[in-house]
């Protein structure tokens, strides 16, 4: 049986950031989300507004990927059970929310350091806006636009 967006998007919120408590699932819900509503760009041009293409857009989001770098990826949406939060931090994001200060990112990762890049991705299409725990946040450049 296929998964419904909000089931996708509840497992999508515990695999990419189910350590990273409440504000940081929160945060990684409104990238998505923002990528669902953005007016231009790759994500517009590609997903068309289309919140299951936003999520299995290939490459975009590791937890979306069964085979990574050649190897089985075992954490990933189609293996994992949300948990009940999970499932409220996407009808919360489902409903409109956004968390402050991560509000127009498009991107984010987990650098493995102290440290964010000032430009992600490496095309430069996104300019470093905040960490929340272990994620690094980007906003778009004028640059994204042209994607």
């Amino acid at each position: 049986m296929p998964l419904s967006a909000r089931e996708m998007l509840a497992r999508m919120i515990r695999c990419e950031a189910e350590g990273e408590g409440s504000n940081g699932m929160k945060a990684v819900a409104t990238v998505i989300m923002n990528r669902v509503h953005v007016n231009s760009g790759e994500y517009m041009r590609v997903c068309q507004g289309d919140l299951k293409k936003v999520l299995l857009q290939p490459y975009q989001f590791t937890c979306a990927m069964t085979v990574v770098g050649g190897a089985e990826n075992p954490q990933n949406i189609f293996n994992m059970s949300p948990e009940q939060v999970h499932y409220e931090i996407a009808d919360w994001a489902l409903d409109g929310n956004r968390l402050w200060g991560v509000d127009d990112c498009l991107w984010y990762y987990n650098p493995f350091s102290p440290q964010c890049e000032t430009y992600f991705p490496r095309n430069r299409t996104g300019v470093f806006y905040t960490r929340i725990n272990e994620h690094c946040f980007y906003n778009p450049t004028p640059l994204y636009s042209q994607t």
